[in-house]
């Protein structure tokens, strides 16, 4: 993996650490749970407010590392009280252990009463489910998570927040809403897509003693300052030719500022020079707001591209290192078609996004027959489109959906979001995010143009996608900072930011 990536386990790559470390290592099981309790007790020290601490235990062995937690919190002085979901005849063998080591209350309760049970905690341990979780929480899980949620007491999670597949991020019905979770050996995918994101509150990831050389491999990772060193720098006898030029299609009545940010953050990332290919009556507002971008202008109807003019728009990128495609373009049926064709003819390294990418809703095959780079930047109604579904079913299964998109095009598929999903065949990358100033018009054009950039200057396209959706996530954080709320963000002051963004 990148070295870049911090690295992200789903269920099956934890299973074969945890497995591994056992069968072959002959690490105890028990000692493997005895390290991971201790680093959830510490966390509940760290967050406990006054009053009990109630440990809400399934039957598996995830309920065993809270039962270790459980003895550590009352051996430093805790009041701490096990509450059972299941009879205790049914915990897995290492669980049961714990409790027969654990001498403090511990009480089997009724779904119905896992609320009273609660009231008045300091702190609840999250121990129902662990890693191996698919579905959704059915009784008495179901009830006992609404409870945790309701109680007002911080929540720790002991692997990850029950309810949440650990292997997607998805939470096909209730999950805990956790406050902290500590993660044992790893971070998993589920703590990093949304919604599972969302439900984990701080990650913290714990040693529990799997040997760093396990051979599980991650199934992705998180992207990390670290990919910033991958922008390549200038050299004292470059010239602008050395550097890439970026083509930027789009534009039409009503949408010219989209094309104006994505070149604008083209040549802010490095690009050695930008040129956008606009409806020909609209080429004077180009040059009067971009001074720095060439412009070149092509008949069609009124303030829209035509695809009569696509074999001159071909010609015309053919010096181009990349090509952007579709910011402001428009939905009329000859842009589309225009969109179509350009995707088949430019021989670039390509990047597709919003009409563009409308252009090819159901039509995937058409960009799986590109030979040269393909990056496809939708959000998830975009998403949807391309794969004919609602967006709400994209937003429930967002990494399957940028995997299948990936496969079904053999495009770089970035699927934006606070947890930006870059889906590249086997190689799986996730945003950490944390950058809400980005949610505003414009910011998703400002991506295109610095990825276009990017992919200019010759970065290996995975590369440079991951670098350009990291620094633009940066460049979101630093703009709010600059402005004093992210609230009052615009596009225009994300493109500023780009070049501290890209200082690593």
């Amino acid at each position: 993996m990148e070295r870049w990536l911090e690295p992200l386990y789903d269920a099956a790559g934890m299973r074969a650490a945890d497995s591994w470390a056992i069968d072959e290592q002959g690490i105890p099981s028990l000692d493997l749970m005895e390290t991971a309790g201790e680093a959830v007790a510490e966390a509940v020290r760290e967050v406990a407010n006054d009053g009990p601490v109630r440990v809400v235990c399934g039957k598996g062995n995830n309920a065993g590392d809270g039962l270790v937690a459980a003895r550590h919190l009352a051996g430093t002085g805790y009041e701490v009280e096990v509450l059972l979901l299941w009879p205790g005849g049914d915990l897995s063998p290492d669980a049961t252990t714990n409790l027969e080591r654990f001498d403090g209350a511990v009480r089997e309760v009724e779904r119905d009463d896992v609320g009273a049970a609660l009231a008045g905690s300091g702190a609840v341990i999250d121990a129902i489910f662990g890693t191996g979780f698919v579905g959704a929480p059915r009784a008495p899980a179901d009830a006992a998570i609404e409870a945790m949620n309701r109680c007002g007491a911080p929540v720790v999670a002991a692997d990850i927040s029950s309810g949440v597949d650990a292997s997607s991020g998805e939470a096909e019905g209730v999950a805990v809403e956790a406050e902290v979770t500590v993660s044992f050996h790893a971070a998993k995918l589920g703590h990093w897509i949304v919604p599972g994101k969302a439900k984990s509150g701080q990650v913290r990831v714990a040693d529990i003693g799997i040997p760093p050389d396990a051979p599980s491999q991650p199934a992705g990772g998180v992207i990390r300052d670290g990919v910033l060193a991958l922008a390549p720098q200038r050299l004292p006898n470059s010239t602008k030719f050395d550097s890439g030029e970026v083509l930027v299609v789009g534009g039409s009545r009503g949408l010219t500022g989209a094309v104006c940010m994505a070149a604008s953050a083209a040549i802010r990332v490095g690009a050695g020079y930008a040129t956008v290919a606009v409806p020909a009556d609209l080429e004077h507002i180009f040059e009067i707001k971009l001074t720095e971008v060439m412009s070149r202008g092509y008949d069609g109807a009124p303030g829209r591209l035509a695809s009569s003019s696509a074999n001159d728009i071909l010609a015309a990128g053919e010096r181009a290192a990349a090509v952007v495609l579709g910011p402001g373009l428009g939905r009329d049926e000859d842009s589309l078609e225009l969109a179509r064709e350009l995707s088949r003819g430019v021989a670039a390294p390509l990047l597709i996004d919003a009409d563009g990418l409308n252009a090819h809703a159901g039509r995937l095959d058409l960009i799986a027959e590109r030979d040269a780079p393909t990056v496809l930047t939708p959000h998830a109604g975009e998403l949807g489109r391309l794969l004919g579904r609602e967006s709400s079913a994209i937003a429930a299964h967002r990494l399957a959906a940028a995997r299948e998109a990936a496969t079904r095009s053999g495009a770089i598929v970035v699927l934006k979001g606070d947890d930006s999903i870059v889906a590249d065949g086997d190689r799986l990358a996730v945003a950490a995010g944390g950058a809400p100033a980005l949610a505003t018009a414009g910011t998703g054009d400002v991506l295109s143009g610095t990825i276009g950039a990017l992919l200019a200057r010759g970065l290996e396209p995975f590369a440079a996608v991951c670098t350009g959706v990291h620094a633009h996530q940066r460049a979101g954080r630093i703009a709010a900072e600059r402005i004093g709320a992210a609230e009052s963000v615009i596009a225009t002051d994300v493109i500023a930011a780009l070049p501290a963004a890209l200082s690593a």
